[in-house]
């Protein structure tokens, strides 16, 4: 991330931050309804400039933006997957990501699959997980507005 005012203590502080420099950041379960944690964060990120794309088959649009079914028909390159989809529901979206040969893969609070970790690592793929993209990116960049 650019202007990174945190000091990193541990190698997840630097994986954050490396990923927190990838500007196009697809989000897996973006949720059209403003109350949803899923649309909460990816506003934040598209004020701070990243550009989002929207992966959900349940809506049409969002920002104004059209909303993909899944990470296949979304356009590439995609360089950050932002999952909120039930735990269940893991697996499968971070074999998509390795499809669409993104460079990272994150998963919001609570949503952990190490196997899945795994095959994305193996696939060369940086992976955070059980971490708010929006609460990460306000402590790195210094900011008090989450």
């Amino acid at each position: 991330m650019r202007n990174c005012t945190m000091r990193h203590r541990t190698a997840l502080d630097e994986t954050v931050c490396a990923l927190l420099g990838y500007s196009r950041i697809a989000v897996v379960g973006l949720s059209d309804k403003t109350w949803r944690d899923s649309y909460r964060v990816a506003a934040y990120m598209a004020g701070h400039g990243y550009e989002i794309l929207a992966v959900n088959p349940e809506i049409d649009q969002v920002f104004g933006r059209p909303s993909y079914p899944d990470l296949d028909a979304a356009p590439k390159p995609v360089e950050l997957v932002d999952v909120f989809r039930r735990l269940e529901h893991v697996p499968q979206v971070f074999d998509a990501a390795i499809r669409a040969g993104a460079k990272a893969v994150w998963t919001q609070y609570g949503l952990v699959d190490e196997a899945a970790a795994a095959r994305a690592r193996a696939a060369g793929l940086q992976v955070v997980m059980d971490r708010c993209l929006m609460v990460e990116h306000a402590r790195h960049a210094g900011a008090n507005e989450v």
